[in-house]
């Protein structure tokens, strides 16, 4: 019985997981076939129409929850016998250090197809592999000290928000790196661009690892659901105690000239870096999900992309920027000087004919990975 009730949970990790890949692919279809209709963060509601707007909404959801999921999974690669924390740690550094060099090299090529590069852009894999090793840091606190220093990172970083370092300043590296998305210069020719500030996240990552404790065999199915979906709750409580007051947490939102327009201005919350009201949404809703799939399997198929993470994310990325390559040379540029759909509708769309086409070498990779045992698939 203690071993189906584990599977259940980790299929609803990987469920999860999965899910908020496919959206993931949603929004990079956008970015390779709508970039001439790009959109800012936060988004310029009077400009962004309601359908462009939802859609990148909808990829809102990715990070802080993949993050979040890697904090759990370290909880579990732990919660094996005969794993220390620092074997954990261990693990957590070197899988931090390869995700750190994937994004610089293999990935980033992915998105420029430019060698050598002039613009190197650290974005949701270089986060994570910071977090990683934040994490990996941090192991020896107790489950409240996790709980206590995520909260206290996740709801006080916006305090920081007008501190900045010129360029120039022995400061204005690392903060760009932690807090402040910048451009920074290494030479010439060469710059690097923070787009993803790594601060937050490691907030996002403590808070996934101290989640772990709600997985321990002694609590019941039942019991965790609640749990869960209670957390999703408060936290999106929360958020909408703290929008409403309009005081802290992001910028404003605004009454607009249409109902839809002030709900939009309302969930137009700010990720880079992601803001407290940000991460109460996106994890308020995720951690509603992640109680609820336990017990709903329909969505299960999504859980073969959630198995192979690292393989889907290459594997979509150089996908999708070939098959717009192909569509530049076959159909020739149709939005200014770029190939682009005319309707967000196309969008989603081709991500859903992507995720049918990426199915079978998803499901072929996962069956190599779970057959191997090797240590090195556990990366993938």
């Amino acid at each position: 019985m203690h071993s189906v009730t584990r599977s259940h949970r980790i299929s609803a990790i990987d469920t999860l997981r999965g899910l908020v890949m496919a959206l993931m692919l949603v929004d990079h279809v956008r970015e390779f076939f709508f970039l001439h209709r790009q959109v800012a963060d936060p988004m310029l509601v009077g400009e962004t129409s309601p359908e462009l707007f939802f859609t990148r909404l909808t990829s809102h959801f990715c990070a802080p929850v993949f993050v979040f999921l890697t904090g759990l999974g370290a909880w579990f690669h732990g919660s094996r016998e005969g794993t220390t924390w620092q074997g954990t740690a261990a693990y957590l550094a070197k899988r931090g250090m390869l995700m750190l060099a994937l994004e610089v090299s293999l990935i980033n090529f992915a998105w420029t197809f430019s060698l050598p590069p002039t613009v190197i852009y650290l974005q949701v894999i270089w986060a994570i592999g910071l977090s990683m090793l934040a994490l990996a840091a941090l192991l020896w606190l107790p489950v409240w000290g996790k709980v206590a220093l995520g909260l206290l990172i996740i709801g006080g970083h916006n305090l920081l928000d007008s501190v900045h370092f010129a360029v120039g300043n022995a400061a204005h590296v690392p903060w760009a790196i932690l807090h402040d998305r910048s451009m920074i210069v290494l030479g010439e020719g060469l710059r690097v661009r923070t787009s993803y500030p790594v601060l937050p996240w490691i907030g996002v990552i403590l808070l996934g690892h101290a989640a772990g404790s709600l997985y321990r065999a002694e609590i019941p199915p039942g019991q965790r659901q609640r749990n869960l979906c209670l957390i999703g709750a408060a936290a999106l409580a929360g958020f909408l105690l703290l929008r409403f007051l309009n005081v802290y947490g992001d910028h404003a939102w605004v009454v607009g000239g249409t109902g839809l327009e002030t709900v939009m201005s309302f969930l137009n919350v700010t990720k880079y870096p992601p803001s407290l009201l940000f991460l109460l949404l996106t994890l308020g809703v995720g951690m509603l999900a992640l109680g609820l799939l336990e017990r709903c399997r329909a969505w299960a198929v999504l859980a073969c992309f959630g198995r192979v993470p690292l393989f889907f994310y290459v594997l979509h990325l150089y996908g999708l920027h070939l098959l717009y390559l192909a569509c530049v040379a076959v159909v020739g540029p149709t939005q200014g000087d770029r190939y682009g759909f005319a309707e967000v509708g196309q969008i989603w769309l081709l991500a859903g004919v992507a995720l049918v086409v990426l199915y079978l070498p998803c499901r072929w990779f996962a069956g190599v990975k779970q057959r191997s045992g090797a240590g090195w698939a556990s990366y993938f």
